[in-house]
């Protein structure tokens, strides 16, 4: 029997799952699920209980809480979203564990149209979502012919061969997902792990088979960034003007002073009623209290906080285009492309090697290659060009002196490539001159060596004379001296 078979097996009848997920919601372990013979108790209040782990229960209030209501966040995540989803996936060649050439085969279609009306872009944008609010993403491979499934990662239990998770023999042996969430009456699906890929490019230290998302840990800053805004919204509701007290004389009760409190704010509260004169009587005093914008200094305590949640994104301010990117000379051409370069690099380049390692569960490379990324079209990363095309005009000096020396071509191109110049050992042709001639190829008058001329005296036969020459080339004839009358000098 194999492993599905097993989990199927150990789980409850479908009446019995309805009954046990009320339960669940309040803390009840009447779910075991079986597996080599122990039961292990599925519960969706703790984290980490006996071999299974649970995403941290905020999920759902990230997606309304954060993403859907906080602009800043939402910012934030789009930027990391419109330059992950550029790329595109190729294979690339491994030689001896260096990096060769990106190449193409049939088997990447599975990535390049995932799911019907689906492309890579796509496939890319939920993974680096599901990252972001859950700090896992889940996608199954499904069906015959093979297709993605993108699994909703509150849904998915991560199922490990021991009960504790972290000892040295337990490892990830499934994943159960749950349609619709606990008590949707839906029977779970079962993967192997080698159905699923998991991509969790931060880690939970808590959790070891999970990841943990970037707004974990600036949740009070979300809080701070969305008081503020509902700050500025009561600010506005109250007619932009400070808060006040207006304090009565003491005869004022009952239905005058009832009728006293209507007629200010009728007159008074709200934007439309913003800059009107006061008018008090019966001994009637008003009292500021609060404190306006501008004492508060508002733009720079909230600037302050979108900063801080910036940096958590790995998102520099001027490309997340928030306020304290936008003044002085962060907008400046060359700061700019800097800080583009570093959100590529440090940012969206590791998270697309840890996306490409993880989607080689579901579609694995052929021999000697990986799964890989294919960057090298993207309109944001024009200055890489550049950069590119410099290094590139390095490497054909290299190559067109490492050629003249005398390696094979071929050879030559390949060790460039792959910055490795071992390749080249054993290709080189013996030829060491600039022409390439084989050494003793051109045979040399008897008595005569590399750098001697014959050179003629004018009274006989021409004999050889050593001339020294420049970096061995051959110096020029001397011509002889003319001889005066009568054959004497």
């Amino acid at each position: 029997m194999g492993m599905i078979d097993r989990l199927r097996t150990a789980v409850r009848t479908p009446q019995e799952t309805r009954d046990f997920w009320p339960m669940l919601n309040f803390g009840g372990n009447a779910y075991p699920l079986n597996f080599g013979g122990n039961d292990y108790p599925l519960t969706l209040q703790q984290t980490l209980i006996g071999n299974e782990e649970k995403p941290d229960p905020g999920y759902g209030g990230f997606v309304a809480w954060a993403y859907r209501s906080n602009a800043i966040v939402h910012a934030l995540m789009a930027r990391r979203a419109s330059l992950f989803t550029e790329a595109r996936f190729q294979f690339r060649q491994l030689r001896g564990g260096v990096p060769g050439d990106l190449f193409g085969n049939a088997d990447l279609s599975i990535l390049e149209n995932p799911w019907p009306n689906a492309t890579t872009s796509d496939l890319l944008a939920h993974m680096i979502q599901d990252v972001d609010l859950a700090g896992n993403s889940f996608t199954a491979r499904v069906g015959s012919p093979a297709r993605l499934m993108h699994l909703r990662p509150d849904w998915v239990t991560i199922v490990s061969s021991g009960e504790n998770p972290w000892v040295v023999s337990s490892r990830v042996v499934a994943f159960v997902y749950m349609p619709g969430g606990p008590g949707s009456g839906i029977a779970p699906i079962y993967f192997l792990r080698e159905q699923v890929a998991h991509f969790a490019p931060t880690p939970d230290p808590l959790m070891p088979s999970r990841g943990m998302s970037w707004l974990t840990p600036i949740i009070r800053e979300i809080s701070s960034d969305i008081a503020m805004t509902e700050h500025k919204s009561a600010f506005m509701r109250n007619g932009a003007t400070p808060n006040m007290v207006v304090t009565f004389d003491p005869s004022v009760r009952g239905e005058v002073f009832d009728k006293a409190v209507d007629a200010i704010r009728k007159g008074h509260e709200g934007a439309r009623n913003a800059y009107k004169t006061l008018f008090l009587t019966g001994g009637a005093k008003v009292e500021k209290v609060g404190s306006n914008f501008t004492e508060i200094d508002f733009k720079v305590t909230q600037g302050a906080g979108e900063t801080r949640m910036s940096a958590a994104a790995g998102v520099p301010a001027p490309v997340a285009l928030i306020s304290e990117g936008l003044q002085g000379s962060s907008l400046n051409a060359g700061n700019f492309s800097a800080s583009m370069r570093m959100f590529a690099d440090l940012t969206i380049r590791p998270l697309w090697r840890n996306a490409c390692a993880s989607l080689e569960v579901v579609c694995p490379a052929p021999g000697a290659a990986e799964l890989w990324y294919d960057d090298r079209h993207i309109p944001a990363l024009k200055d890489d060009v550049v950069s590119t095309a410099a290094v590139q005009a390095q490497n054909s000096q290299a190559v067109r002196s490492l050629i003249d020396t005398g390696f094979e071509a071929d050879a030559v191109i390949d060790a460039i490539t792959a910055n490795d110049l071992g390749r080249l050992k054993g290709h080189h042709t013996g030829l060491f001159s600039v022409q390439l001639q084989a050494p003793g190829s051109t045979k040399m008058p008897q008595g005569e060596a590399p750098g001697e001329v014959p050179v003629g005296d004018g009274t006989g036969p021409e004999k050889p004379a050593v001339m020294p020459t420049a970096a061995g080339l051959p110096a020029a004839p001397t011509k002889p001296s003319p001889m005066p009358a009568g054959g004497k000098p």
